[in-house]
């Protein structure tokens, strides 16, 4: 979160302004209108199509129907255009296309949906009519308040409270034949995709591991494969994250757990100075450009960091040592990436592969034929690439 720049509207003759309380990236809106119950769901859809921002003055819980309307708006023409074009439509669009097509609506969505302003005073509190307290979610959210107030968008006020919820009540992730019970914070993305945790859970651990009881975990995210490797014995894990939420987040959930000896925690860029017996890296898994916190732990724009684990593994291993990849293959079924590609970056960072573990995803889009991206999410697979340094 920024909170550095200043909303600035107009509110009984008199000039107002507040911190700017919204994910990097998210567009500040250059108009500003108050907003009350008598606006309509039709009106508020135009104006914020139009770019405007609707600073919520009435019921809190009128707002969030406000903003229900507005999406059912924005979902019910897009079914009608859908089946238009297919009764027009030549050939399917590539898949890498209709990806692209697919991140420029959900851009479009949030864009409009976040319209719907909330002013929060100096303690995180609201004054409106059956506010509910938020005071909480957004100090876990954004840290201690600071005394000034400041806007954020409803959408996002809701992302807090949900964040706040999923910390207090924990996301249970099997693993190790016990329930693995993690807790995610704001802003990191919450293990709720098994797959890739059974992967690393199950795939054999290397031998070298015998002589140097040392893994690394590159991008630790909640901490979820740092316990998991530490649960299987692994004598000693060093989790790398570059986000300061991230290792704040991996720091209190081994904690829980009871590892917190057994694993370390660095903030910085990919890997951890040294060798270690064992590097497990879970990358994004789209080459996209992330527009939002959760975004980045699932779109990598250019694959910036498949490539650096990559090409920075071999350095990284002991005699012996293996890199897990654990890597999604939607990106090939979207036309993003292609098999070959992927195996040619391995190639050239010196490596090779010593076997691979796949598994098919569990979620529900990949059973819902309603999703656009239905194709390639169904033919998904998660795999764990086992690298090993090439001879010579």
């Amino acid at each position: 979160m920024t909170g550095l720049s200043e909303l600035h509207w107009t509110e009984n003759g008199e000039a107002r302004s507040a911190l700017w309380r919204m994910d990097a990236g998210a567009v500040m809106p250059k108009t500003v209108v108050l907003a009350d119950d008598t606006l309509t769901a039709d009106s508020a859809y135009r104006l914020a199509c139009a770019g405007t921002g609707l600073l919520w003055r009435s019921d809190f819980q009128n707002a969030r129907q406000l903003l229900q309307a507005m999406a059912r708006r924005m979902d019910k023409p897009k079914k009608t255009r859908a089946k238009k074009a297919a009764a027009e439509a030549g050939p399917a669009p590539l898949p890498g296309a209709a990806f692209h097509a697919h991140r420029l609506a959900q851009s479009q969505r949030n864009r409009v949906l976040s319209a719907i302003l909330i002013e929060l005073d100096g303690d995180y509190g609201m004054a409106l009519r059956r506010a509910p307290d938020v005071r909480q979610a957004c100090v876990q959210a954004f840290g201690p308040a600071q005394g000034q107030a400041s806007v954020i968008s409803l959408r996002s006020l809701q992302g807090a409270v949900g964040a706040f919820e999923w910390r207090k009540n924990g996301v249970e992730v099997p693993g190790m034949g016990e329930a693995l019970r993690i807790y995610p914070h704001y802003g990191v993305f919450s293990p709720v995709r098994g797959e890739y945790v059974d992967l690393v859970a199950q795939a054999p651990l290397p031998e070298a591991l015998k002589a140097q009881s040392l893994a690394f975990d590159v991008g630790v995210g909640t901490g979820v494969l740092s316990a998991v490797l530490a649960r299987r014995g692994v004598a000693q894990v060093v989790g790398s994250d570059l986000s300061e939420r991230a290792v704040a987040c991996a720091r209190d959930n081994l904690q829980r757990l009871g590892l917190q000896n057994q694993v370390s925690l660095l903030q910085t860029h990919l890997f951890p100075p040294g060798q270690a017996a064992l590097v497990v890296c879970n990358p994004p898994w789209l080459p996209a450009r992330p527009v939002g916190l959760l975004d980045q732990a699932v779109y990598d724009e250019g694959s910036q960091m498949l490539k650096g684990f990559l090409v920075g593994l071999r350095e990284h291993l002991c005699e012996g040592g293996e890199g897990w990849l654990i890597l999604s293959d939607l990106a090939e079924h979207l036309g993003l990436r292609s098999r070959e590609a992927l195996l040619g970056w391995i190639a050239d960072a010196g490596l090779v592969v010593l076997g691979r573990l796949d598994a098919k995803p569990v979620h529900g889009k990949a059973q819902d034929s309603t999703d656009p991206l239905h194709a390639a999410r169904s033919a998904e697979v998660t795999s764990l690439w086992r690298l090993g340094a090439a001879a010579g």
